[in-house]
């Protein structure tokens, strides 16, 4: 935590989308993180509707359906001169088709989605909230 920089705070929404046993990630490579999809939650938006969109526009899937909330979690980090809190909450989703959505080209450009196993997809993301999101997903699956 930093006392010197100033604060930012923002509420994110992202999935966790399941479909034939396998978890969209998406690949950032000029950071070179893996991520799960996530975004700003918009004004007038709900958590749940921001995920929604989230998924569809970096995923590129037209239909995300929404089975569970995997709860919330406070991240704090110091990015850009600022010290950002944000407030992401995730969802389990799945797909009840294979039809795409089109991405923007911003999207493409920085994001390339793929799919692996949950297992796999533990150990791959690059941040542990979200591997932590993933573990809880798991767990509503294993019932």
């Amino acid at each position: 935590m930093s006392d010197s920089l100033p604060t930012r705070e923002y509420e994110a929404a992202g999935g966790v989308l399941v479909h034939k046993g396998q978890v969209l990630l998406l690949w950032r490579p000029a950071r070179d993180e893996i991520r799960l999809p996530k975004g700003h939650v918009e004004p007038g938006e709900s958590p749940q509707e921001a995920a929604l969109r989230e998924t569809r526009e970096e995923g590129g899937v037209a239909h995300p359906r929404l089975v569970a909330d995997l709860g919330r979690q406070q991240t704090e980090f110091n990015h850009d001169g600022f010290h950002i809190i944000r407030q992401e909450s995730y969802f389990l989703m799945t797909l009840d088709d294979d039809v795409s959505f089109p991405r923007a080209p911003e999207d493409a450009a920085e994001f390339a989605p793929f799919w692996v196993s949950l297992a796999d997809a533990e150990t791959l993301v690059t941040f542990p909230t979200e591997r932590e999101f993933l573990r809880r997903a798991r767990a509503v699956l294993r019932g």
